[in-house]
């Protein structure tokens, strides 16, 4: 299995990600970084959805279903 790309590094106390790390080339962004590069098309397996009024950064999904066996 690989390593993720993007680390959340730092949350707020209600649970938001606002810091991340791209384990790949080091760099760390802010959350409005991370969204803006994600619409550029630099990070092809997030996309971006608007929650509570703020764009936020969101993996895709893998396809894997999650069951509880």
């Amino acid at each position: 299995m690989s390593r993720k790309r993007v680390s959340v590094i730092q949350e707020t106390y209600s649970g938001r990600n606002v810091k991340f790390h791209d384990n790949y080339t080091g760099a760390n962004m802010s959350r409005t970084q991370f969204v803006h590069k994600i619409k550029e098309g630099n990070y092809p397996h997030y996309h971006v959805r608007k929650i509570n009024g703020l764009y936020t950064p969101v993996s895709n999904p893998d396809g894997r279903l999650n069951t509880l066996d």
